[in-house]
């Protein structure tokens, strides 16, 4: 069979199961198309053949035995290199990191395996995950297949390059501020945000967090189709002890009307031409496979959600991490903290204060989804942005954040949100972000599904030069 790497991780898992495609096969097709096109936009920094072939024979020897194999049965996925993998460094980017080796694995990693997932290769990151774009001084930069003039997005830049490219057919990133739905966007792929305790994560290689990554930061997939996204969902959300904020919720909720809230421009966000149009047009498609579009012009507080989100995420421990990124050196990680300067919380009281405006936004987003299945909004007011443009100066750097600021609200409340990738604009691509109440990623997916039904950008693609 040509091009297995081609196949979705759907089309994939179901030959594996019958016995007309081997895992084998499978992953020697993975890691044939990773040394074809990796060494021209650097997504996966680290990965060793031998192990995924063997984890590849594994399968192949239960599926022999008869053995249940699990629902991704021998597809290959990548994960990204700020989870701990056995015997894998977890730099995050980081050339302090190097040397931190992991002893064992995250459970988005065990649960991986467990579902039949052979993990191919590891994902760049920006140095510490702080910014969208994908470059550090330890892995170097990753570049757009699409278009390498454009950022890649970030956090999980290296995942969403990588998917686009073919290298594995499920990705897995982390998003604390937008790090799996920009990626997805920037690269033409989805990417999904599950809520904050569906799918269970824990690094032994550095088991304290700060409050914010404890209760906003989550991991979630990365694929070319909503169905691929569906099956590493089930897969991903097991349960597993080490974390406590994961909720045994289940993935198919309560059914509810088909009615989605449509906001071109929340909170008055600037949108380019080229995003209010792919809004509105996916609004169409929705209305025509049923849905009820109300357009509105005001949701529940989202700018304010953002800033507190984003000093949520930098200001509490700011001296500690900027102590880190002056030790890194690294140029990306100190302007995102340097430009942040202003949000370090200094005291009890303030970072009180924003836990207590959490709980109240949170429920007035509660509210509004009582009314609405979804959200229809954008994930950016831009297209995705010129390489590197937030280290060109001040003016750019705002710009960057004043776009983004859809995507950095979303994870104060612990929403999910989803990226559906709906377009090209010329080889940029284009796509729109759907939000739910907590724990309906599924109407997420259920929309996600109808406006990728009207047509999303041909993928994977061999990398543009």
């Amino acid at each position: 069979m040509q091009d297995i790497w081609r196949l979705s991780a759907t089309e994939l898992t179901g030959l594996i199961k019958a016995r007309k495609l081997s895992a084998r096969e499978a992953t020697q097709a993975a890691l044939d198309r990773l040394d074809a096109v990796n060494p021209a936009i650097n997504a996966v920094i680290d990965h060793r053949p031998e192990d995924a072939l063997a984890q590849a024979d594994t399968i192949d020897a239960a599926l022999n035995r008869g053995d249940e194999v699990g629902p991704l049965a021998g597809v290959p996925v990548t994960v990204k290199v700020n989870v701990d993998q056995t015997g894998f460094a977890t730099t995050n980017g980081v050339t302090l990191q190097r040397d931190l080796i992991a002893a064992s694995n995250n459970p988005v990693v065990d649960n991986l395996l467990r579902a039949g997932g052979v993990i191919v290769g590891r994902t760049n990151t920006p140095a510490f995950s702080y910014r969208w774009f994908t470059s550090n001084k330890l892995h170097g930069e990753t570049l757009n297949p699409r278009d390498p003039s454009i950022t890649p997005g970030g956090s999980s830049g290296g995942a969403g390059a990588a998917v686009a490219a073919g290298i594995g057919h499920i990705a897995h990133g982390t998003d604390i501020a937008g790090s799996v739905r920009y990626p997805a966007y920037a690269c033409g792929v989805h990417g999904l945000r599950p809520t904050l305790g569906r799918i269970a994560a824990y690094n032994a290689s550095s088991p304290e967090r700060a409050i914010c990554p404890q209760i906003s930061a989550v991991s979630g997939p990365l694929a070319r189709s909503i169905a691929d996204l569906r099956l590493a969902l089930a897969a991903l959300s097991q349960p597993d002890a080490r974390d406590p904020w994961w909720v045994p919720a289940p993935l198919q909720g309560a059914p509810r009307e088909k009615r989605a809230a449509l906001c071109v421009a929340p909170d008055d966000l600037a949108v380019v031409p080229e995003v209010r149009d792919a809004v509105l047009h996916a609004g169409r498609r929705l209305e025509a496979a049923g849905w009820t579009i109300e357009p509105i012009d005001k949701t529940p507080p989202l700018r304010e959600a953002a800033e507190l989100q984003a000093q949520f995420w930098l200001g509490d421990g700011y001296r500690a991490m900027l102590d880190a990124a002056e030790r890194e050196g690294d140029e990306g990680a100190l302007a995102c903290l340097n430009g942040n300067r202003a949000r370090e919380i200094t005291d009890a009281a303030t970072l009180s204060r924003l836990l207590v405006r959490r709980a109240t936004l949170t429920r007035e987003w509660e509210l509004f989804f009582q009314r609405y299945a979804v959200l229809l909004m954008p994930v950016s007011g831009e297209l995705p942005f010129p390489q590197r443009l937030d280290l060109k100066d001040e003016t750019s750097f705002r710009r960057v954040w004043a776009a983004q600021m859809p995507q950095v609200g979303i994870p104060f409340m612990g929403l999910p949100g989803l990226t559906v990738s709906t377009g090209l604009v010329g080889r940029v691509p284009v796509g729109v972000q759907l939000v739910a109440g907590r724990y309906r990623e599924d109407l997420c997916l259920l929309a996600g599904e109808a406006i990728e039904a009207g047509g999303t950008p041909v993928s994977p693609i061999d990398p543009v030069r």
